[in-house]
């Protein structure tokens, strides 16, 4: 059976940016958009021409995508022909070769928000389509608060959206604005614009996520005809976020009935760089990935629990819905108090570490984890320090280096414009293969402010290790998190340390004393011995 073609359209750079503490810069678009693009989205939206700065400097740089550049903007304004609205014409003066115009479907929102009558919004819209047909582009109407408009009164709703289409829109997109419709309701709903006239090849669907029905709402509309599905990278959007594009597009690609049925642009070599794409967005926005997204998550694949972990070596697809490097993920069997020589052994081997389950190790690394675990330790989320851990127990910790001490001041002091400020400064002193090596930095941030003892302390350990250093230097600390916990009888602090080199990994270290200082210390020496055993480093003689 021949596949139907179905098409992906993607809002981040405009919908997304609505999210609430989310700013994109000119440049970060122009990464984002690459990065869409690689995937094999048919459609990317830039953003507004004309509404910002932002916007309007991007569409005058904008950047060369095989996806079709679209810009976004509304109807026209009433009282004003579409050849003479200023607003409209800055959109369509971006040039691009699709035009997304938003416009009323509810005739609630005609008459309390836009203050004109039923008709003169439908004449609006019909001569703003006209208007972009005209000019040799590709339209699409963005019919806000359709659904609920339907509910309310769906005569004048189809009636809106059959102004757009019949005036030569090559796309009707029924928006969920509200988030508030159930995957039930868009099935009949979708159902009954067909039937009214309009084909679902010309049908896209725009969900919001205020129920967490986006994704859910989105594949019920595809299955009652709709050709053409809208979302964001990560969920970004307004309020509780757009239909999340992460989660649909595997499961457009990897699941029944959509796999068999449809296909789009995107490939599964592409699909692998999924995570990755979603990580990036993570970076740019400077958020803490969401380590339970569905498919990218850090722990989308993880298996905590001794039984799952057996059954996980024998087979994974016992308790994996699908293999996790289709969307360039990996398999994580956590380790903690609560996991046996099950969880120990697949760990151990997803770390090259191949273990007999009689080796006499195997019971030492568990009670040496629980005792661990007791003082405040959490091997469940740093699974850098087990694998050290477990090597120490086996016999196989290289060594490359030796901490001989260190030291970490903050100073308040004035600067130059007479402000008090904070000066973070740490000494580190290393020895390598015999050698003392003393390393200084202060703590500064790229605009100069004070980024804390911490960050401090990891410039100075990882300033130069000698023979070492070109291994670790593409290395940075991503996230930080502290915890007060309880240790026996006395509180401790435990830190985990997330972070990151130039090959895309991601690893997480753990410390823990009465100190933060000291604690994070600790995780910072994990987290650059794992490196450097990961990346074949000689051990220190």
């Amino acid at each position: 059976m021949e596949k139907e073609r179905l098409y992906l359209f993607d809002t981040t750079l405009r919908d997304g940016a609505q999210t609430q503490g989310v700013q994109f810069s000119a440049g970060e678009k122009h990464q984002i958009a690459a990065v869409l693009d690689a995937l094999g989205l048919d459609y990317i939206e830039g953003g507004w021409p004309g509404a910002n700065p932002t916007d309007t400097a991007f569409f005058a740089n904008a950047p060369k995508t095989k996806a079709t550049f679209t810009a976004f903007g509304m109807t026209k304004r009433n009282g004003r022909s579409a050849d003479n609205d200023d607003v409209l014409a800055a959109v369509m003066n971006a040039g691009t070769p699709a035009v997304c115009l938003v416009g009323k479907a509810h005739d609630f929102h005609v008459t309390t928000a836009l203050g004109i009558s039923l008709d003169e919004n439908i004449e609006n819209v019909a001569a703003s389509f006209a208007h972009i047909k005209a000019q040799g582009r590709e339209g699409l109407f963005d019919a806000e608060h359709f659904f609920d408009g339907y509910k309310a009164n769906p005569e004048y709703a189809l009636e809106t959206i059959h102004a757009a289409y019949d005036a030569g829109a090559r796309w009707i997109v029924l928006c969920d604005t509200n988030g508030g419709v159930l995957p039930h309701e868009v099935s009949q709903i979708v159902e009954d614009v067909i039937a009214s006239g309009i084909p679902g090849a010309h049908l896209a669907i725009h969900t919001h996520n205020d129920t967490e029905n986006a994704v859910a709402n989105s594949l019920a509309a595809v299955l009652a005809g709709a050709r053409q599905v809208q979302g964001t990278l990560n969920g970004l959007g307004e309020r509780c976020g757009n239909a999340n594009l992460t989660t649909l597009i595997p499961t457009l690609l990897l699941k029944e009935p959509y796999a068999s049925k449809f296909e789009t642009g995107v490939s599964r070599e592409a699909l692998k760089g999924l995570r990755r794409a979603s990580r990036l967005l993570d970076d740019i926005l400077n958020r803490v990935p969401a380590k339970q997204a569905p498919y990218v998550g850090a722990s989308a694949f993880a298996h905590k629990s001794g039984l799952h972990a057996s059954a996980i070596a024998k087979d994974p697809s016992t308790y994996e819905h699908i293999d996790p490097a289709l969307v360039g993920n990996s398999r994580i069997v956590p380790m903690s108090n609560q996991a046996g020589q099950s969880n120990l052994r697949a760990r151990l081997l997803e770390a090259g570490l191949a273990v007999a389950a009689d080796d006499p190790a195997l019971s030492r690394i568990v009670e040496r984890i629980k005792e661990r675990e007791a003082q405040g330790y959490s091997y469940d989320t740093a699974q850098a320090s087990f694998e050290l851990l477990a090597r120490e127990e086996l016999g196989t910790l290289p060594r490359f280096f030796e901490v001989k001490r260190y030291r970490v001041t903050v100073e308040r002091r004035k600067n130059k414009r007479n402000q008090m400020v904070s000066i973070s400064e740490a000494v580190v002193v290393t020895k390598v293969r015999g050698k003392k090596m003393l390393n200084v930095s202060e703590s500064q941030g790229p605009d100069g402010s004070d980024q804390g003892p911490v960050n401090a302390l990891s410039r100075a350990l990882s300033k130069d290790l000698g023979p070492y250093q070109d291994i670790i230097d593409d290395m940075q600390l991503v996230d930080f998190k502290v915890r007060i916990t309880n240790g026996g009888t006395e509180a401790v602090t435990r830190v985990i340390i997330d972070s990151e080199d130039g090959k895309g990994r991601r690893w997480s270290t753990v410390g823990v004393s009465a100190n933060i200082v000291d604690a994070s210390f600790d995780a910072l020496i994990d987290a650059i011995n794992w490196k450097l055993i990961r990346d074949g480093a000689k051990a220190d003689a």
